[in-house]
């Protein structure tokens, strides 16, 4: 006859907090990954609407202004054409580092898609968003992308639309998509 392994029970429990830790922090990582762009360090479509929603929630609570700057980057396909996918790629990355360095951390950055970002300010209002606009606009010139020794400068057009009591976030979206491409077409 064979023995069984005797199981001392705290052992047994610990082993199976940690394992229990183990899972939670995968999940934990899981749900941030389903959040965050796989390319470059802002938030991905699905992300960026989820701060939306929280944004406007808030915004609708405490009567508080919130701003939304949609980016369709300029020059981007000369880019890819140019230098490559990769470069394309590094260049979305530089971007993105770009935006968030020059926004608080209370503000969102998304990347929509593509070549598009969105950007959400709280505690800031139409003028603040234009100001904030023009002056990203000025970074995007002014910072200009590097890849193997060659330069080339990705410039922006800017949607900016207030929060004026939207209930949808896919609508403020369109909003700011639109004052973009009015913008774009007028340069």
């Amino acid at each position: 006859m064979s023995q069984a392994a005797v199981i001392d029970p705290s052992e047994e429990i610990t082993r199976l907090r940690a394992e229990i830790e183990a899972l939670r922090q995968r999940a934990e990582a899981a749900e941030a990954a389903a959040d965050h762009d796989v390319l470059t360090p802002a938030l991905n479509r699905r992300g960026f609407v989820a701060a939306m929603k929280n944004t406007m929630a808030f915004c609708q609570r405490h009567g508080t202004p919130a701003v939304l700057l949609y980016l369709d980057l300029d020059g981007f396909k000369r880019v890819n054409d140019s230098l490559g996918h990769a470069a394309g790629d590094a260049a979305l990355v530089h971007v993105a580092k770009l935006l968030m360095s020059n926004l608080r951390e209370s503000d969102a950055v998304g990347r929509l898609g593509g070549d598009e970002f969105g950007l959400l300010m709280l505690n800031a209002g139409l003028n603040g968003g234009r100001d904030k606009a023009q002056r990203l606009a000025e970074a995007l010139e002014r910072e200009a992308f590097t890849w193997e020794g060659r330069t080339a400068v990705i410039g922006g057009s800017f949607g900016v639309r207030a929060y004026n009591g939207h209930t949808d976030p896919e609508v403020w979206l369109a909003e700011a998509d639109a004052a973009m491409w009015v913008r774009k077409k007028g340069r």
